[in-house]
């Protein structure tokens, strides 16, 4: 079968005819695996499989490892262009040590645990080499960018408490997969020397590539930017020149000093440099959102490269050491991750939610296990292991992700016995009435108080908020509502914290955001406990409602109905030539709330 594909690619340099043959491969199954619900990452690595070691329509190594590396290279580039290092220092006690923590702690859970199997005589003759324990730990401690942020998208979640603090900690991880891969070269020969020689040349293509892209890069992106196919083109070009920059350190350093210092930095390592240099550019969410319309591509040449690497699983035990490794990826999330999330300062529901959604495997784990195959650290075998391991728990975080509420109710009662109490911030059982009651804080809720703030001080006093991200409760409270701590979705939390002695009681969360209940259900619940109160609730479609009123709620928002007659009236105003006008009431309007949002 191999030579019908030489014939029929006859004038076709090979490595065209093997990214085509990879490109047919993945895009069939994905259709497949789409049809069946299954992350499409698990369709390229098969592809790869198949393509390489199965049936062997690819045997070439040179171009098994060129698409492997181009895809690794584009990447981590696009990997690093999500980091924002002046973000993070803004993300608060909590954000910041359970950044620093959580990936070396869940690395050593899993390195122990990995060497606990093989006392126990499990994963012997898999597990068996220097390193394989510890680079089974590496695998398990980040969990996946590619598939978190897709179903955070997909589900409405990026805004939510948990979801920003799972794309906080997933920055941090690319952080730590930054020094991992500084130090994956020199675990042979871990010395003082080369490991200082190997930062030193990274601090200075750092550096350098800081220095270029604020000055030189900076101006040349503002000539192109009303050219987006031009942006892509210079963000890639300022890849590959930093990428080619980073190996040919010693050669520099050789012709100019006639000194080979050892500081050559890995292609990878540069990729990420150079995303990582230009994401605080003010063109970084253009650059980034043209890079990414190439992305799947790229990531698909990776992973269906990552494939071909390994090899079909011929032994049994490399199957049940991917599925303990999987099950280690997802019990560390809560063995090590939820509760230093509480430990730091998070509430436990949302430690909980957070920790379910990032039960997974992540890519950096390929790259690192694919790194530490071509460097000898690793066999084929823990290479395959970490490879299925990141299938399994691919296809599991989708379920895993959709129950994350009933993942909290399930370990309630364990985490009741353990005493990861709830927050103190309610005082619950107040007789106190309110004129509004306030379920969950959202932008749009957040908007609220300040325009309450702003045009109704009183109001605010006799206002009651639920909601459970106690990070905000004290920017809450000093615009003077009372603040209770509470999931709004349980009857008995409503109770307790006193809606039903609210006059209006409003929700500004859509149902799609809203993923813990529903919202129908939800008003349903606030109609039966505040008979006599005004609910008003927030739909995104007509027939959504329709059903809300028929619910009970007495009125209802339509956000984009909003949206859209404010969007005529600024079309209109702009006909009569009054926009500017416009423009200086709106402006007015958002520098006279101007602080006073709790999100913003």
């Amino acid at each position: 079968m191999p030579s019908l594909f030489v014939a029929a690619g006859e004038g076709l340099p090979s490595i065209v005819l093997d990214i085509g043959l990879a490109l047919v491969g993945a895009g069939v199954l994905a259709v497949v695996f789409a049809r069946l619900k299954i992350p499409t990452v698990a369709a390229f690595l098969l592809a790869g499989v198949l393509l390489g070691p199965v049936f062997g329509l690819i045997q070439d190594q040179a171009d098994i490892d060129t698409i492997a590396q181009l895809g690794l290279i584009l990447l981590l580039f696009l990997i690093g262009l999500e980091i924002d290092v002046r973000a993070l220092a803004k993300g608060g006690r909590t954000v910041i040590l359970s950044g620093l923590l959580q990936f070396p702690l869940t690395v050593i859970f899993g390195l122990l645990a990995a060497q606990g199997l093989l006392l126990l005589g499990v994963g012997s003759g898999v597990l068996d080499g220097n390193y394989a324990a510890l680079y089974a730990g590496i695998a398990i401690g980040a969990s996946s960018t590619l598939l978190v942020v897709a179903m955070l998208q997909r589900s409405f979640t990026l805004d939510t408490v948990s979801g920003r603090m799972a794309l906080a900690l997933l920055v941090f991880q690319d952080i730590w997969a930054i020094v991992v891969l500084a130090l994956q070269p020199n675990l042979d020969n871990p010395q003082i020397g080369p490991i200082a020689a190997s930062i030193g040349g990274i601090l200075l293509l750092g550096v350098i590539a800081v220095i270029v892209a604020r000055t030189i890069l900076r101006s040349g992106f503002s000539w192109v930017a009303k050219q987006p196919a031009t942006i892509l083109v210079a963000a890639l070009a300022w890849c590959f020149v930093v990428v080619i920059a980073g190996i040919n350190v010693d050669d520099v350093f050789d012709r100019v000093f006639g000194v080979v210092p050892g500081m050559a930095v890995s292609a990878g390592m540069g990729a990420l440099i150079a995303g990582t240099t230009i994401a605080t550019l003010p063109f970084a969410t253009e650059i980034a959102r043209q890079v990414s319309v190439v992305r799947d591509f790229f990531v698909t040449l990776f992973f269906v490269g990552i494939g071909m690497t390994i090899p079909a699983p011929d032994e049994v035990g490399i199957v049940i050491v991917a599925l303990i490794l999987a099950a280690l990826a997802v019990f560390s999330r809560f063995v090590v991750m939820l509760p230093l999330l509480y430990v730091t300062g998070f509430d436990r529901r949302n430690a909980t939610l957070t920790s379910t959604k990032l039960a997974q495997i992540s890519e950096f784990g390929l790259v690192i296990a694919f790194l530490g195959l071509q460097l000898g650290h690793i066999d084929a075998d823990v290479s395959a292991v970490v490879v299925f391991a990141f299938v399994l728990t691919a296809v599991a975080s989708p379920w895993l992700f959709a129950r994350a509420d009933s993942m909290y109710r399930v370990l309630s009662p364990v985490l009741d016995l353990l005493r990861l109490k709830h927050p103190t911030a309610a005082r619950g059982e107040s007789t106190e009435s309110y004129d509004l009651a306030l379920l969950g804080l959202h932008r749009t809720g957040s908007s609220l108080l300040a325009e309450l703030h702003a045009t109704a001080p009183d109001l605010l006093e006799r206002t009651l908020v639920v909601d459970f991200n106690v990070a905000t409760h004290d920017r809450i409270a000093a615009l003077g509502p009372h603040v209770v701590y509470g999931d709004f979705t349980i009857p008995e939390t409503l109770r307790h914290a006193g809606v039903d002695r609210a006059r209006v009681v409003i929700c500004t969360i859509p149902g799609d955001v809203l993923v813990s209940a529903s919202p129908v259900g939800l008003v349903e619940t606030v109609r039966r406990l505040c008979p006599e109160s005004t609910v008003i609730f927030t739909a995104i479609t007509s027939p959504e409602a329709r059903a809300l009123y028929a619910a009970g709620a007495d009125y209802v928002l339509m956000p984009r109905h909003d949206g859209a007659h404010a969007a005529f009236a600024a079309i209109r105003t702009a006909l009569n030539g009054q926009i500017v006008e416009l423009r200086g009431q709106a402006t007015a309007h958002m520098d006279d709330r101007s602080g006073r949002e709790v999100l913003d």
